[in-house]
């Protein structure tokens, strides 16, 4: 298990890494990778903090420490600011907090299930200190698309540095 440490904040963080596919069954349940859920122990959570992904037809999940860093977003912006409101709505507002059972599951929500077109199977994909639940085919093009951003932007890149 690989972990990662945050030198401002002088803490250790387990990552979520690699993708794995579950079944969902007809009542939205669905298995937390074995992978994950060692991340979510080791962060002292029972439960996982989800919400629709705000720039992706997919559900953002972690555990405590996403949690605790969305509220540091939010502590970082004006409490009456237009821009701290609509955060909090997107993100507050549509948040859940979904309780892993004995067994390693949580339910789905049917907003969240909607909100990512997830029928009966799920990709879970690690992001580091998050991870996301996608329908499978909607995360293999969303792949496709995000490899040929990196290709594209690492040529930029490798242009920019020859000039160096």
């Amino acid at each position: 298990m690989i972990s990662h440490k945050y030198p401002y904040y002088g803490i250790t963080m387990q990552l979520f890494l690699s993708k794995f596919r579950n079944k969902v069954d007809n009542k939205g349940r669905v298995s937390i990778p074995a992978q994950f859920r060692n991340v979510l122990l080791k962060d002292n959570s029972q439960k996982i903090f989800c919400y629709p992904s705000l720039d992706a037809e997919a559900i953002d999940a972690g555990g405590e420490n996403l949690a605790s860093n969305i509220y540091e977003l939010m502590d970082n912006l004006d409490p009456y600011s237009d821009e701290r409101d609509i955060l909090s709505t997107a993100l507050f507002g549509l948040s859940e907090e979904l309780k892993i059972d004995n067994d390693g599951r949580v339910i789905l929500s049917k907003p969240l299930i909607d909100h990512a077109h997830i029928n009966d199977e799920v990709i879970f994909v690690g992001l580091g200190e998050k991870f996301q639940i996608w329908e499978p085919n909607r995360f293999d093009a969303y792949l496709i698309e995000a490899q040929k951003k990196v290709k594209e932007q690492r040529s930029l890149l490798s242009k920019r540095n020859v000039g160096n």
